[in-house]
């Protein structure tokens, strides 16, 4: 691979955080180097395929972590030039206001951030018309000010999720459209015009997009800024470790492991690691040398603690009426975000999955067969389905956290029970309105026809606050500008500085993130 010159700035990953940072960086003329783990993700049918996507997991990356007993499983985890982007649903929210600040939770306190909501508002909205975030500023009840209005209007609904909608209203709810990133303009009855890139189908959850309708990191991101000559990437280089200099107050080398096995070290003024939470601890904790002995920006020992990940839940009803609907991802409610009438601790938010087909509930039949009316075959039972995703605030605890084996294989520990009470009640929330929406229950699902089989745990999606940012040295690894505080040229710049999650999917506070963090080095370059 020959020489390598030095970088002002060396970027690891290039996913939701990396790719849009490389992407605010590219008009400053400064040399970035970015560096990909995998390689471009191939395009082929399989791309759309459910048995290909989620039963096999075909382009799951090839590996195992461990859970605190030691006992592997597969991470929902996607190496491709766009990082877990590839895959995401593009649902883009932005935190409520509140999430900022300390909220109290049935099983504890959700910490405040550094920030307010009014630091990051400017940049939540140059997000969302960056990522083509389609929606409307106004019809939900939680969210905070805007300073502009979404770009592109909401995705419309399709007939059964507005007649839910509707329905809902007329019970005194507030559903709104869900943001969702994705190329499309609609015609008059909310159709794809013919020159829209999306097509309007029903793989835009989970799925990678065939056609590039998706706002991804990738398309939306990193090929913008390759465009530019001062911009470089290399793939298939997994970085294996920082080095220090003789002070231990700079990163002066970044070690890669090539597809061959062999090694490359590059060399930058300024490294941002944006591996996705797991990965970005565990690089800074394979690190650790004479000066850092627990790992890189590790003295306050919090890297790798305070994992993060949503608790989510699935439920398919089904609905009396078939569902025809193709992209169901439109719509989401917000009511017993902070409480309820009856309970005064958050409970989350409810928004729609991406219309389940027989293929998935058939991966994963195994799992519920007895559940499965015989007299309701898989292809009927798709045809019925509505699906929803319940999501809840997972709060952040020390023990909840990422270490290294032996043998620097991952281990990731997790208490599957912390703040659970919230999300019970906002499932039987929504249970007890089925008979009003036209539906009935028929099986909570584990999320694992989406996110492949396997345990609770690896469902990694929504990975958070494994090097979480603050003011104080002694308690955080970053400072408010994402870089260490033990380092002088040392940025995280992904989900990982997250001190507390939300109830929201966390991709949007992510990409606004990186170009505040992009718009700091671009000062810090001159």
């Amino acid at each position: 691979m020959g020489d390598f010159p030095h970088y002002d700035v060396i970027i690891i990953g290039t996913g939701a955080g990396g790719g849009t940072l490389a992407h605010r960086l590219a008009p400053s003329g400064k040399r970035v180097l970015l560096v990909e783990r995998g390689d471009y993700l191939p395009r082929e049918r399989d791309n759309w395929d459910s048995t290909a996507v989620f039963v096999k997991g075909k382009y799951r990356a090839p590996e195992f972590w461990l859970d605190r007993h030691g006992n592997e499983f597969p991470p929902e985890v996607n190496y491709y030039v766009g990082g877990n982007t590839k895959f995401y649903g593009a649902a883009l929210f932005r935190l409520r206001p509140e999430d900022f600040g300390e909220l109290r939770h049935h099983g504890g306190l959700s910490p405040a951030w550094p920030l307010r909501y009014e630091d990051l508002e400017p940049y939540y909205t140059e997000a969302e018309h960056l990522y083509l975030v389609h929606g409307q500023h106004g019809e939900d009840p939680t969210e905070g000010a805007a300073s502009a209005q979404y770009a592109h209007p909401p995705v419309e609904h399709e007939p059964r999720i507005q007649q839910l909608s509707d329905d809902l209203q007329k019970r005194g709810l507030h559903p709104f459209h869900l943001p969702i990133g994705v190329n499309l303009s609609q015609d008059g009855n909310g159709g794809a015009t013919h020159a829209s890139v999306c097509i309007r189908c029903n793989r835009v959850d989970g799925f990678p997009c065939l056609v590039r309708g998706k706002s991804d990191a990738e398309v939306i991101c990193v090929e913008p800024a390759l465009r530019h000559p001062n911009v470089e990437m290399i793939t298939n280089t997994h970085v294996v470790r920082l080095e220090t200099d003789t002070t231990g107050r700079s990163v002066n080398a970044v070690v890669g492991r090539l597809a061959d096995g062999s090694e490359v070290r590059l060399t930058a003024d300024v490294v941002v690691v944006s591996c996705g939470a797991v990965n970005s601890a565990a690089l800074l904790l394979a690190s650790a040398d004479d000066r850092h002995p627990a790992g890189l920006a590790n003295s306050s020992d919090v890297v790798g603690r305070f994992y993060m990940r949503h608790n989510n839940l699935a439920l398919m009803a089904v609905s009396k009426e078939p569902n025809d609907t193709q992209f169901q991802k439109t719509l989401a409610l917000h009511d017993w975000y902070f409480g309820a009438d009856d309970w005064d601790f958050p409970l989350g938010g409810i928004q729609m999955l991406g219309k389940s087909d027989a293929e998935q509930i058939h991966g994963e039949a195994p799992r519920w067969a007895g559940a499965v009316a015989p007299d309701m075959p898989f292809e009927v039972l798709a045809h019925h389905a509505v699906d929803f995703w319940l999501c809840g605030e997972d709060l952040p605890l020390p023990g909840n956290r990422v270490t290294l084996d032996g043998d620097a294989r991952i281990r990731l520990a997790l208490d599957e029970t912390n703040n659970i009470e919230g999300l019970k009640r906002l499932r039987h929330k929504l249970q007890g309105m089925l008979g009003h929406l036209g539906m009935h229950e028929h099986k909570l699902l584990s999320h694992s026809i989406y996110l492949h089989k396997g345990m609770p745990i690896g469902a990694t999606a929504h990975q958070a606050g494994t090097v979480r940012f603050g003011t104080d040295p002694a308690a955080s690894a970053l400072d408010v500008n994402c870089k260490a505080h033990d380092l002088d040229n040392l940025y995280v710049v992904d989900t990982s500085f997250f001190p507390s999650i939300g109830a929201v999917n966390p991709s949007l506070t992510a990409i606004a993130n990186a170009l505040r963090v992009g718009d700091h080095l671009v000062e810090r370059l001159g």
